[in-house]
């Protein structure tokens, strides 16, 4: 009797879970149509079984953390996207609801390298590169998530663009419900398998330079130092970066404004505070 009423309840659980999947299913798919209609569209490419597996997820692994990967070239639209993403999940006001790691906290501490060569320029002329997986300590990053994702807090180091520095004591970083990463190469072998989803957002090249160029004399990089490292960039994007756009689940439009991001991830997280699961 105790087997039968187990079994019984089972199918019932699975049955219930399946017509909210549905439910989420079908709530996600409509957005995604309106999306697609848009002049700029957020949304340029989504695998086959994406929407599936984010409502099975949400329905039957509620206590797991999801952990979102998010890539693309430098001054793609990464952060932009991560923050607007962000300002959808305040609006909650609850603690635990979501946590973010930054590849570019990551950075190897090269202080004493820049001082050496006395220059951006100068350093740049011996061969080094800040655009390399070999320049960012994925391996403590990958350490640090997982350790997110088996609920305990962890603390971030924090890396001075202008300096090189790397202060190991950064931010406190609590587990959540959503980790969200973004950064060049979140989605690189040895990370990538360790995502949830895994979103790349694809920018334009003459948008990425311009952009790039930008945020670079913000750093303390002009001139032929700035040039220099561009070309790098460009370099190694093609080998590190843009083949990920091969195995992303999702990728997001550079070139939408803010606001749209905002308005769709509003959508989404309506949608499935909505539904009664």
């Amino acid at each position: 009797m105790k087997n039968f009423q187990l079994t019984g309840y089972d199918y019932y659980s699975s049955r219930r879970d399946m017509e909210v999947i549905s439910k989420i299913v079908d709530a996600l798919k409509a957005i995604l149509e309106e999306d697609k209609h848009a002049v700029q569209p957020l949304f340029l490419k989504i695998s086959e079984n994406l929407i599936l597996n984010i409502a099975r997820k949400v329905v039957q692994e509620k206590k797991k953390t999801f952990l979102i990967g998010i890539t693309g070239e430098s001054a793609s639209g990464k952060t932009v996207f991560v923050d607007n993403t962000i300002k959808a999940c305040v609006k909650e006001k609850k603690e635990g609801i979501y946590t973010v790691i930054r590849c570019d906290d990551y950075y190897r501490d090269t202080s004493k390298e820049l001082q050496e060569a006395g220059s951006y320029e100068a350093l740049f002329k011996t061969g080094f590169s800040f655009d390399t997986p070999n320049a960012i300590d994925l391996s403590l990053m990958k350490e640090h998530l997982l350790e997110l994702k088996s609920f305990r807090t962890i603390t971030s180091p924090k890396y001075d663009f202008v300096t090189c520095v790397s202060d190991p004591n950064g931010d406190v970083k609590h587990p959540a419900k959503v980790v969200l990463t973004e950064g060049l190469y979140v989605l690189n072998s040895g990370l990538a398998e360790i995502m949830d989803v895994k979103v790349y957002v694809f920018t334009p090249l003459e948008v990425i330079k311009e952009r790039w160029y930008k945020r670079a004399a913000l750093r303390g990089k002009t001139g032929k130092a700035a040039d220099l490292q561009f070309q790098d960039v460009n370099r190694t994007a093609q080998e590190y970066i843009r083949p990920n756009y091969q195995i992303a689940d999702a990728v997001i439009n550079g070139l939408v404004s803010q606001e749209y991001i905002q308005q769709i991830t509003d959508k989404i997280f309506n949608a499935l505070k909505n539904i009664d699961y």
